[in-house]
């Protein structure tokens, strides 16, 4: 899960000079890990919801913590999806 989503990642936001190997699965996707920004977590948003047809509420008081790193991503839509 984590691979695919790191894929989908670099195909959403057009992450032309990046791989997945270049993606740690517990590195912050925002800030100071891969740099995303919060245009970046609404595309991504979308992307995800299209995949896996899993809404991530903008609004969730832990939205933060699920957009944390892909591991906590890839456990949230695994959770969601069972």
């Amino acid at each position: 899960m984590e691979n695919e989503l790191k894929q989908l990642i670099i195909d959403a936001l057009d992450l032309e000079d990046i791989g997945i190997d270049d993606i740690d699965n517990h590195e912050p996707l925002f800030n100071d890990g891969l740099g995303l920004d919060s245009i970046d977590a609404l595309e991504l948003g979308l992307a995800i919801r299209k995949k896996y047809d899993v809404k991530i509420d903008a609004e969730k008081d832990d939205v933060a913590k699920i957009f944390s790193s892909v591991s906590a991503l890839a456990d949230y839509i695994e959770s969601v999806r069972r």
